[in-house]
């Protein structure tokens, strides 16, 4: 069994842990036993009554947080020269094409977030071994397959994300930074868990939402109330 950290047993010792909280008390908790002395970030996991094995019960979606991830991502654009100033207008960390996908081949991968246009799709087709493991190949069901690069950058960079469940039937994604204020905590949260209750496939039987949990990084999960988000 892993040992408890001293901060560890001071975040356990100040809340229930077999209690299930309101959406908007979880975030109170989270707040209050998070010891990070960095900017921690705040996540939520939900685990769904779906089988991702099945193509009818996928669930992925794209969502813009109201107030933004808290953090800088790094965008590259992968286009042909016309679509460059665009690009780089929208604010685009790094733009090009042949010379970055060299660069990929040759393992760099440090960005948050790649951009294409369908027409270049083939030559990055090629990169799906190493962009794929690590989150970064663009597709257009999140919005980063398009011809619309100044207007996918933009959406990027004012805190657009997108979500995918994971074989387990669980989605793990940050929406906030533990230094917001409790009130934009709750705002971002409760949009991804209602774009994740209106993305219900019709095939999934049963209870949909199993369970959520909130948390930051290092800290215990605080377990919250399904009934409290619906609307």
């Amino acid at each position: 069994m892993a040992k408890i950290s001293k901060k560890q047993k001071e975040a356990l010792a100040k809340f229930d842990t077999t209690k299930i909280f309101s959406l908007e008390d979880a975030v109170k908790v989270v707040k209050d036993i998070t010891f990070t002395k960095f900017d921690a970030s705040v996540d939520v996991d939900v685990r769904l009554g779906v089988d991702p094995r099945k193509a009818n019960q996928m669930v992925r979606g794209i969502v813009t947080l109201p107030h933004g991830t808290g953090k800088v991502k790094r965008v590259l654009v992968l286009c042909t020269p016309d679509k460059e100033d665009e690009a780089k207008a929208a604010g685009a960390d790094y733009v090009g094409l042949d010379e970055f996908v060299d660069k990929i081949k040759g393992g760099w991968t440090d960005v948050d977030v790649i951009i294409t246009m369908p027409s270049v799709m083939p030559k990055i087709g090629a990169l799906g071994k190493i962009l794929g493991p690590r989150g970064l190949m663009p597709n257009p069901k999140t919005g980063t397959v398009t011809m619309e690069i100044g207007k996918a950058v933009q959406e990027v960079k004012a805190g657009k994300i997108d979500f995918k469940v994971d074989k387990f039937g669980i989605i793990h994604t940050s929406v906030a930074r533990i230094s917001f204020e409790p009130q934009k905590i709750y705002e971002n949260t409760l949009e991804v868990l209602n774009a994740i209750i209106k993305l219900k496939p019709a095939a999934a039987k049963g209870t949909y939402v199993k369970s959520i949990t909130l948390s930051s990084t290092m800290s215990p999960g605080v377990k919250v109330d399904s009934k409290s988000i619906t609307k």
